[in-house]
C-alpha cells in the first residue's frame, strides 16, 4: 500500500503535507520505514491523556536464535536493535541459554534459525529442537510467530530447521505473524525486508510501549563488524607444509591495529575478498561480453566488470545456477545433471562458473548473467591465535583450495588469494565471528582434549597460546592428523615445545600416508580409548574441530565405541553420555 493510499483513506492529511512526508521517506529502506512507522506508532500511542506502563507483556517481544557460524547471531542482533529502536522492550535469547518451559509463557516470539550440515540443527538449536518435538512441548495458543530461515541451497535439506521450528510451533496452537523466509547464503537483503514486515506486523499487533529513542550512527561508526569490516595489514603468509605436501596449507598473520577488535580463543575470522581480475577476464571472454556493459546493483548502475569483481559469487556454483545456464547453453547433458540431486551435489563441488561457461558455452547478456549469481560472502577462519599471545594481532591457517580443469588452475576466492596474489602490506577486510559455542572451560585447572587433523588444528593453537598465557593447570591431549610427517606437521616446533614444557601432557599423531596402513585420528582414539575415558570421567573437556562431512563423523563413531567399550554401556547409552557432555558443553564442535 502506497502512502497517498494510507492518507486518502483516513482523510487525516492535506496534500502539502503528504507531499512533504513522501520527499521525507522516498530514500529510506524498507527496514528504515519499517523503524519510523513504529516511532510513530509509538508516539501516538504515548500521546494519549491516561499514562501507559513502560512495559506492556503485550507488546514484549523475545527473539531465539540458533546459529552455527555466527549469521543468524548477527541477523538477530540486528532484529532486537530495530525493535528496540522501535521502543519494544526485547528479550534477545541463544536457544542454547532459553528455558523451554517459557514458550507457553510467549506472546510474541521471532525465531531466527540456520541449518547444518544435512538438515540438521545447529549445536545450540538441538535441545530446543529437541524439546519441541517431544511430548513435553506445550500448547502455544496465543502466541504470535514468525521464523526466519537460514540456510544454503546447494544442500539438499535446505533450511530444513527452520521450516521444523515453523511447522511445529503452528501445530502446537501458535499463530503466524508473518510467513517464513528461506534465506539462501547471501541473506543480507531477504533478511532485511523480513525484519521490515515483522516489525510492521508488530506494530499492528502490539503497539510499542515506549517512544523510541532515534537510532545512533556513532555505534556502527566505531565497530567493525560483517556489514562493516576493517582493513587490515598483511603481514605474512608463509607456507607451513613441506615441498612434498600434497597440501599448500599457509600460516597468515594479520594486523588489528588500530581497530579496537578483540577475539577469545574459539572466535572465527571472516575475511571478505574480490574475486581475482584475471578469473574475471576469462569469464568476460568465454561469454563474448566486454565488462562495461552496466548492470544494477540496489538501484545503482555499474560496470559488469566491477560487478564480477566485487560484488557476485564466481567460484562457489549453487543449483539455480548449473540449472539456469543449463537453459542458457541449451544443454541436455548439463539438465540432466541438474535434475538429479546426487549428480547435481557432485557437479556444484568440482565446478566454477568458468567450466560452466567453458564446457557449456552460452552468451548470456549483462543482466541475465548477474541475475544467476548470488552475492558474494564472507568466509570464515578458526583463528589459530590468542591475543593475550599476539596482541594486536589475528592468525590463521589456511589450506589453498585448489584444483586442476582442462589444464588451467581452480583457486579458491580467500585462499588462492593469500597463496598467489597478496602481498605483504596489502589489506584485507576482516571481521570477528564470535563463536560462544567453543570455548575453553571456565576454570584453567580443567582437563581438555583436542582434536583437530588438519587446519582443523587451528584453534588449539590459540588454546594453548591461552592457557600458556594463564598459567593453567589442567592438562591439555592433542589429537592431530594429516599426512605425513615430514611434510605437513603443522606448528610441530611449537608443539613440541609445549611438550617439553610440560603443559601439552599428551599428543597422539596420526599421519595417514607414513606407512602401508593408513592411520587417521579416529584410530589413535580406539586406541587411547581407555585413558580418554578415563579423562572424561576427571572432567575432561572435548573438542572437535575439522571436516564435517567425513572427518567429524568418523571420529564421533570411534567416540561412541570408546564409551561403549570403556564405559561398559549399550551403544543407545553411549550415545546419551555424549549428547549429556554436549549438554553441559563439555563436548563441542567446530565442524564445516
Amino acid at each position: 500500500m502506497q502512502l497517498s493510499e494510507l492518507s486518502a483513506g483516513a482523510g487525516v492529511l492535506a496534500p502539502a503535507q503528504l507531499s512533504q512526508l513522501q520527499q521525507l521517506t522516498s530514500n529510506l529502506s524498507p527496514l528504515q520505514l519499517a523503524w519510523v512507522s513504529g516511532y510513530l506508532a509509538a508516539s501516538a500511542n504515548l500521546s494519549g491523556a491516561q499514562p501507559q506502563p513502560a512495559a506492556q507483556p503485550e507488546s514484549a517481544l523475545t527473539i531465539l536464535y540458533g546459529s552455527q557460524t555466527g549469521n543468524s547471531r548477527s541477523v538477530a542482533q540486528q532484529l532486537a536493535e530495530a525493535a528496540e529502536a522501535q521502543g519494544r522492550e526485547v528479550a534477545l535469547i541463544s536457544m542454547a541459554e532459553y528455558k523451554p518451559k517459557r514458550l507457553k509463557e510467549e506472546r510474541q516470539l521471532l525465531v531466527v534459525v540456520s541449518t547444518h550440515g544435512e538438515g540438521e540443527p545447529p549445536d545450540d538449536a538441538i535441545a530446543l529442537h529437541k524439546f519441541l518435538f517431544s511430548s513435553r512441548a506445550p500448547k502455544l495458543d496465543g502466541v504470535h510467530y514468525g521464523v526466519l530461515a537460514l540456510g544454503d541451497s546447494s544442500y539438499d535439506h535446505f533450511c530444513h530447521t527452520g521450516r521444523e521450528f515453523d511447522a511445529r510451533l503452528a501445530e502446537l496452537g501458535g499463530t503466524r505473524l508473518l510467513e517464513r523466509t528461506d534465506c539462501d547464503v547471501d541473506f543480507e537483503d531477504a533478511a532485511e525486508a523480513w525484519i521490515a514486515q515483522a516489525l510492521r506486523k508488530l506494530a499492528d499487533l502490539a503497539p510499542a510501549a515506549a517512544e523510541a529513542a532515534a537510532p545512533t550512527q556513532t555505534a556502527a561508526a566505531s565497530s567493525y563488524s560483517r556489514s562493516n569490516p576493517f582493513r587490515a595489514t598483511l603481514l605474512a603468509s608463509q607456507k607451513i607444509t613441506g615441498r612434498g605436501s600434497i597440501k599448500d596449507t599457509r600460516h597468515v598473520e594479520l594486523s588489528l591495529e588500530q581497530s579496537g577488535l578483540s577475539y577469545q580463543p574459539g572466535d572465527a575470522l571472516g575475511v571478505w575478498m574480490d574475486n581475482d581480475p584475471a578469473l574475471v577476464a576469462q569469464i568476460l571472454a568465454a561469454t563474448d561480453l566486454r565488462g562495461d556493459e552496466p548492470v544494477q546493483i540496489k538501484e545503482t548502475s555499474v560496470p559488469l566488470s566491477q560487478a564480477l569483481q566485487q560484488t557476485f559469487e564466481l567460484t562457489l556454483l549453487h543449483p539455480a545456477l548449473v540449472k539456469g545456464w543449463a537453459e542458457l547453453a541449451g544443454s541436455a547433458e548439463l539438465a540432466q545433471i541438474a535434475d538429479d540431486g546426487d549428480a547435481l551435489k557432485t557437479f556444484i563441488l568440482s565446478h566454477q562458473l568458468l567450466d560452466l561457461a567453458k564446457r557449456y558455452p552460452a552468451k548470456p547478456d549483462a543482466e541475465a548473467l548477474v541475475g544467476l549469481l548470488r552475492k558474494l560472502t564472507p568466509r570464515l577462519y578458526s583463528i589459530a591465535s590468542s591475543q593475550a599471545e599476539v596482541e594486536e594481532e589475528v592468525h590463521l591457517t589456511v589450506a589453498l583450495v585448489e584444483e586442476e580443469r582442462d589444464g588451467e588452475p581452480r583457486l579458491g576466492t580467500v585462499s588462492g588469494a593469500f597463496a598467489r596474489r597478496l602481498q605483504e602490506g596489502d589489506e584485507v577486510r576482516v571481521y570477528v565471528e564470535p563463536n560462544h559455542n567453543f570455548r575453553l572451560p571456565d576454570s584453567a585447572d580443567t582437563p581438555v582434549i583436542m582434536i583437530g587433523p588438519g587446519t582443523g588444528v587451528a584453534p588449539f593453537r590459540a588454546f594453548m597460546q591461552q592457557r600458556d598465557a594463564q598459567g593453567a593447570e589442567g592438562e591439555n591431549w592433542l589429537f592431530f592428523g594429516n599426512p605425513t610427517f615430514t611434510d605437513d606437521f603443522l606448528y610441530q616446533v611449537e608443539w613440541q615445545g609445549y611438550v617439553k614444557s610440560g603443559l601439552l601432557d599428551r599428543i597422539s599423531l596420526a599421519f595417514s600416508r607414513d606407512q602401508e596402513h593408513k592411520i587417521y585420528v579416529q584410530d589413535r582414539i580406539r586406541e587411547s580409548g581407555a585413558d580418554l575415558y578415563q579423562w572424561l570421567e576427571r572432567g575432561a573437556h572435548l573438542y572437535l574441530c575439522g571436516d564435517a562431512e567425513r572427518m567429524a563423523v568418523d571420529v564421533e563413531s570411534a567416540l561412541i565405541e570408546v564409551v561403549t567399550e570403556h564405559g561398559r554401556k549399550s551403544r543407545e547409552q553411549a550415545e546419551a553420555y555424549l549428547e549429556a557432555l554436549r549438554s553441559s558443553k563439555r563436548y563441542q564442535k567446530d565442524v564445516y
